[in-house]
């Protein structure tokens, strides 16, 4: 796996090494049983995956490699970098402006804009269409491109199965910035519907079965599939791609499920004519991190907190998981934990920030799970692990704890 060069401010001085060690122990990413941070009065469970991704990293450097070899010139972020406030205010600091908000409203006209400026893709990736407006401005959309790798390998399998005359069913947010990129390459090649969750899922299940009228697709999956879309033909041969930030496992469940649809219509012996294995796209890093969580929620803790960007999707997935245990604290930096008895969070369910208190218990070790996000810099976890260790007097020094736990790795 490449190493990338990203600013200093964004590491961890411990963090790092503690995934080096896990890795270099189970190098095939077979254990996911979470490393235990052992402080006496706190203890701390961290996951065996979390932070910056392969994706995240490799936008990064580019970006500040971009602003570093264009001194002087104007530089544009098409939209956020990452969803992570941190990185996208650093960039910001450093004189580069966005285009447009994440719902892809401008803040700055087309019209504003000259060849001789430069635009950043981010690492969701763009529409084809902002491609060929960036190209009409003489502005070429492929130099600064931080498209994820693993977004680009979505788009060119559903490419492959639009030559096959499948549809390509999207497992996303039809709004997020992923998923339009996605449905705006996709719709070159084949037929495509984007289908929210697993419920939705279902929905289309029952018009390839004929169970609903087929006018009534037009209305429920209205803004989600593509233009001439004809449901009686264009469900016929199918296969699902997702929003690489979506969990793995429920993309699996919509797959499966439309797997037993198509053998339901055509029988078992048919299934390869009309149902395409697309298992291939799912990214390894949310998946990673999914099956991480899972393995930090077999271990018994008072609660967990998540930390990343409040609109990161990949990262809420993470906190729903949590919170089918436990408590769970979702929150962006270490300055939400306001003291040892009040912590501000977001509420993902009614999407503002709310004020806990009392939320260490009263006892004698308190456990707490610890993970992030995909966009979230290691730096701001161990700031939020220093931060509450600090509400603990009696608690052993981070950095000598750290230096055995490591010792005992090697």
């Amino acid at each position: 796996m490449k190493n990338f060069n990203i600013p200093s401010f964004y590491k961890s001085s411990f963090i790092t090494e503690i995934k080096n060690a896990r890795k270099d122990l189970d190098p095939r990413k077979k254990d996911f049983v979470p490393t235990l941070l052992d402080f006496g009065p706190v203890r701390f469970y961290l996951a065996r995956h979390f932070g910056f991704c392969y994706g995240v990293e490799n936008a990064i450097e580019i970006a500040y490699k971009t602003i570093e070899e264009n001194a002087g010139k104007r530089i544009f972020l098409l939209s956020e970098m990452i969803h992570n406030p941190d990185v996208n205010k650093d960039l910001e600091n450093l004189g580069v402006k966005f285009l447009m908000d994440t719902s892809g409203n401008h803040l700055v006209d087309w019209n504003e804009l000259s060849k001789d400026d430069v635009v950043i893709i981010p690492a969701f990736g763009t529409t084809v269409e902002i491609e060929e407006k960036l190209n009409e401005l003489g502005i070429n959309s492929y130099r600064y491109n931080t498209t994820c790798p693993f977004v680009e390998k979505v788009w060119n399998r559903s490419k492959e199965l639009g030559k096959n005359n499948f549809t390509v069913v999207i497992h996303g947010k039809s709004y997020h910035e992923e998923t339009r990129a996605t449905f705006s390459h996709t719709i070159l090649n084949a037929s495509s519907v984007i289908v929210r969750d697993y419920e939705e899922a279902k929905l289309l299940a029952s018009f390839i079965l004929d169970e609903k009228p087929m006018k009534e697709f037009y209305n429920l999956f209205a803004n989600k599939y593509s233009d001439g879309f004809n449901v009686e033909k264009d469900l016929i041969k199918i296969g699902v791609v997702n929003q690489t930030t979506m969990l793995a496992t429920e993309t699996q469940a919509i797959a499966d499920l439309l797997k037993e649809t198509m053998i339901k219509k055509f029988g078992a012996a048919k299934l390869k004519e009309h149902f395409a294995d697309t298992r291939d796209t799912l990214c390894y890093a949310t998946n990673d991190n999914q099956e991480a969580t899972y393995g930090l929620l077999k271990e018994s803790a008072d609660f967990a907190i998540v930390v990343g960007g409040y609109n990161s999707s990949n990262t809420s997935h993470i906190v729903e998981l949590c919170e089918e245990k436990l408590p769970t604290y979702f929150i962006s930096s270490e300055e939400k934990i306001i003291s040892d008895k009040a912590i501000k969070h977001f509420d993902i369910h009614n999407h503002q920030e709310t004020i806990t208190e009392n939320y260490l218990p009263a006892k004698d070790i308190t456990d707490i799970i610890l993970t992030s996000g995909a966009s979230c810099p290691d730096a701001v976890v161990e700031a939020v692990l220093r931060k509450i260790h600090s509400f603990f007097p009696e608690a052993k020094n981070i950095d000598k704890v750290i230096q055995l736990f490591l010792s005992n790795w090697k």
